[in-house]
């Protein structure tokens, strides 16, 4: 008799995890931050279509989740795929127009793409949200370069020092056109 309830206790444990897995899967895929954390953690390994996959639902659930079309946005880049990367990038700045990451990846895109207008204005733009990220500066200085804007240039490359980018000013005297 003892093992005839040992057998039964033993069978409505497994039913019962088995359906508690059933069940955390099912909020997994009806909760847009579990999607798009493990969206994240796929990108993380290199697996961007199944990131991709996981922001997507997040989206389809919940159409104005800015981190969604922002870490699409990332999946995408890694992709090669730019156009996606800058609509996604778009679409995160239409909803959050303070974000300031969105903006810098933006005008990285633009850049990239020998857009420089357009990634100035995306770079100056985020400064204007967070003047203390220094990647920033060094993205703008450097389109700036690209565009023959040399003293703009060494003027946004020496605030990224200031911001901790380079040891000093005297690192940026390996641009000829930052020589005082």
């Amino acid at each position: 008799m003892k093992l005839f309830f040992r057998i039964i206790f033993k069978m409505f444990l497994i039913i019962t995890i088995l359906t508690g897995c059933e069940t955390t899967q099912q909020i997994k895929e009806t909760d847009p931050d579990a999607l798009l954390n493990q969206g994240i953690a796929f990108a993380k390994k290199g697996q961007y279509d199944r990131a991709i996959a996981n922001f997507n639902k997040a989206i389809e659930i919940n159409p104005k989740y800015v981190e969604a079309y922002y870490n699409r946005g990332l999946a995408y880049e890694r992709k090669g795929q730019y156009d996606k990367a800058i609509s996604d990038y778009t679409k995160a700045i239409e909803l959050n127009p303070r974000f300031a990451g969105a903006y810098n990846n933006r005008g990285v895109r633009y850049k990239l793409k020998d857009q420089y207008d357009k990634a100035i204005s995306d770079f100056t733009k985020a400064i204007e949200i967070n003047p203390k990220i220094a990647l920033v500066y060094v993205n703008r200085g450097l389109t700036h370069f690209l565009k023959g804007q040399y003293e703009m240039a060494c003027s946004d490359l020496k605030r990224a020092c200031e911001l901790g980018m380079c040891k000093s000013y005297e690192d940026l005297k390996g641009f000829d056109v930052c020589k005082e």
